[in-house]
């Protein structure tokens, strides 16, 4: 009996190819609780039969119900990959060859909003927690960004959850990138100018202390605004941009050739404007 068959003849786990010549196991919900043991009598025939098809890397998406196999796992040369609330994803490359499996995400991708009304005043407030608790710092509303959020949308969101405040994206003024902020991720930071679609301020009581509208320029006087150099190139380039010597980027809505999803190209308009006129 030749080893394709006598791997048909014994239970393998259940795959979908990658496009990068491996394999995905998903044990979903679906999959009752076993023991290792049992686990292991079908782990290693598929590993077998996945190298005989000549597959590299190896995906297994563990929910956390099964929790109780990642030691298996790990003895079977499997390494942590990433983990979510409800799973944990386990990597092993089968060829003896350097792994080219890529590196969990390295960023993390963060938002200012930048809120001005007509009377050049900025929406601004103080937090209960974080770096510039009880300085009587005066900052704009910052979040982070979700999984599959857009920035545009991120940045409304945010405006609205810590001021109740609901407010129209204009364009992005600029972004920073920074590393080992939050547990050794970098950071993406995208500064929003928005424009207000209200007024009236209601704060998230557990998050924010004070929310208020504030003039520009009291804004900008903050002692700390010259002394933190990001702050300032801020303050900079939004008086840049009153003055119409700078042009930040906006959102236009663009289909990827991957999916039918939506999603959005940041570009700076005004120049493209002047390009084609040409």
């Amino acid at each position: 009996m030749d080893e394709e068959t006598q791997l048909q003849q014994i239970q393998l786990l259940k795959s979908t190819n990658d496009d990068h010549g491996g394999v995905i196991v998903e044990l979903d919900d679906d999959h009752n609780p076993m023991d290792s043991t049992t686990f292991l009598s079908i782990l290693r025939p598929s590993i077998s039969h996945w190298k005989h098809l000549g597959k590299r890397g190896v995906w297994v998406k563990l929910p956390i119900h099964l929790v109780n196999l990642v030691e298996t796992l790990v003895k079977e040369g499997f390494w942590y990959h990433h983990a979510e609330p409800k799973y944990l994803m386990l990597v092993h490359w089968i060829p003896e060859s350097g792994s080219t499996i890529p590196a969990n995400a390295s960023h993390r991708v963060g938002v200012g909003a930048l809120v001005v009304n007509e009377k050049r005043e900025i929406l601004v407030v103080q937090e209960k927690s974080g770096r510039y608790q009880g300085t009587g710092f005066w900052k704009f509303p910052t979040g982070v960004v979700d999984q599959g959020e857009d920035i545009c949308v991120a940045a409304i969101r945010e405006v609205k959850e810590e001021t109740g405040v609901d407010s129209k994206f204009v364009e992005i003024l600029a972004f920073s990138q920074s590393h080992k902020t939050f547990f050794e991720k970098s950071d993406l930071y995208f500064v929003c100018l928005m424009r207000p679609l209200s007024l009236d301020i209601q704060i998230q009581e557990t998050e924010i202390e004070a929310a208020q509208w504030m003039p520009f320029d009291e804004y900008a006087a903050q002692p700390l605004i010259d002394k933190h150099e990001l702050l300032k190139v801020i303050k900079d380039i939004y008086l840049a941009k009153v003055d119409k010597q700078y042009s930040g980027f906006t959102p236009i809505s663009t289909r990827s050739d991957l999916s039918e999803e939506k999603t959005h190209l940041y570009v700076n308009v005004g120049d493209m404007k002047r390009c084609n006129s040409i």
